[in-house]
């Protein structure tokens, strides 16, 4: 077996009232010699489980996005002993993730964590990224800063890539796994990435129409958040982790397949030049990546069980119905497009999902409205009128797509309501 490093890690954790967050909390706990908390950030929805998350890890510094809510925390924070200092707004959960400590685990949802993203890579901190959106629609500006390896993938498809990839030469954004492949990147034929296939998996275009939110939200195999959890159902979370998987490992879209599979064991693949195609298993944990990222280079013990290779275990792999599910489709054109087209795509599908999850709006337009709003974008760019901004992306670029595609998708929504 390989020694474990004994040395304490401090770790931020930003949206550590969530899925990805309060896991990660679980593995500090378990592992106290191994990890320590010294700052904590959350959006604001659960404030007292932010306030009592800090007074058990004793942290310095907590932020919350929504400053609305900075009182309601410094109260709840007092009740539960914490000293912490509060920071508020955008602009302090930024702070936070370019304060001190070893790593910074970026597990808040959606576009707000791109202005996160950079500032901890701007101190130089290693960066455990669960937050994709934040390098799909930054990408230019996030793979100018981040020094090769600098970032590890929490992503379950992506960290599975990284231990299969060969090892990553100079230049190279995502941090491969210890004990990584020995191979040429130049013998890489092409990425699988696996997808459950979402609660959906076999139904037709017609046969979603119906569907409810309760039943988009009952995925079948991985317990998260409401937002991403719809964005598994459309396949909308594959297509952003396709654009994620080029962004890291620069391997052209038309190398990189999705393939449905639905006991979500396999968590990714990379096939080789030789035929051989090396795949990362274990069970459907976010633990272990999780667990990885806050001790890259080196493993936690007993992150999550393993496999039981005792019993019988049966694997199936299928294709990917596009005409069902168009969102993978999409998001390569958008990827391929590059500038500001990933924020658009981002940005709608984010309103055309909280419409969705509103009531307002039937499952299969979710997809409908994105494609609407990224055709528009489309044709504009090539009227002349806006610039792709294709090499010189900057913050403001992406903000202002990102503002121009939400209101557009509600223009489009509300017309539907």
């Amino acid at each position: 077996m390989g020694s474990v490093r004994e040395e304490q890690r401090t770790a931020v954790i930003l949206g550590s009232t969530g899925s990805i967050g309060t896991q990660a909390v679980d593995i500090v706990q378990r592992n106290p010699r191994r990890f320590r908390v010294v700052g904590l950030a959350a959006g604001g929805g659960r404030v007292d489980l932010l306030a009592k998350q800090a007074a058990e890890l004793d942290v310095p510094l907590v932020a919350v996005a929504d400053p609305d809510r900075a009182g309601e925390l410094a109260r709840a924070l007092a009740g539960h002993g914490s000293r912490a200092t509060v920071l508020a707004g955008p602009e302090g959960v930024a702070e936070l993730a370019g304060s001190e400590c070893d790593v910074v685990l970026n597990g808040i949802t959606g576009a707000l964590g791109l202005e996160s993203t950079l500032a901890a890579l701007r101190a130089g901190r290693t960066l455990a990224l669960a937050n994709k959106e934040s390098l799909i629609i930054g990408g230019p500006l996030v793979r100018g800063l981040a020094r090769p390896g600098q970032i590890v993938p929490v992503d379950s498809e992506h960290f599975a890539i990284a231990q299969c990839f060969p090892h990553l030469p100079e230049g190279e954004l995502a941090s491969p796994a210890q004990g990584h492949v020995h191979a040429r990147r130049d013998e890489v034929r092409r990425l699988v990435v696996t997808a459950s296939g979402g609660p959906f998996r076999g139904r037709g275009r017609d046969e979603l129409a119906s569907v409810t939110p309760a039943d988009a939200l009952n995925h079948p195999t991985w317990s998260m958040g409401p937002v991403i959890t719809v964005n598994s159902a459309t396949l909308v979370n594959k297509g952003l982790e396709v654009i994620e998987a080029n962004l890291l490992f620069d391997v052209p879209f038309d190398r990189i397949d999705v393939v449905v599979h639905p006991q979500s064991v396999v968590h990714s693949m990379v096939e080789y030049v030789d035929g051989s195609t090396i795949a990362k298993a274990s069970p459907p944990s976010m633990m272990i990546p999780i667990a990885y990222g806050l001790g890259a280079p080196d493993r936690v013990p007993d992150a999550a069980p393993g496999m039981d290779w005792t019993r019988a275990h049966t694997w199936t792999f299928e294709p990917l119905d596009h005409e069902a599910f168009p969102a993978v489709r999409l998001a390569c054109e958008v990827g391929s497009a590059g500038g500001t087209a990933p924020a658009v795509y981002n940005a709608a599908n984010e309103e055309a999902v909280d419409a969705f999850l509103r009531g307002n709006l039937a499952f299969p337009a979710i997809m409908d409205t994105v494609s609407r709003v990224v055709s528009e974008h489309q044709r504009t760019e090539r009227a002349g009128g806006a610039s792709s901004h294709r090499g010189h992306l900057s913050l403001d670029d992406v903000y202002a797509a990102d503002t121009w595609a939400r209101t557009r998708a509600r223009e489009l929504l509300a017309r539907q309501a």
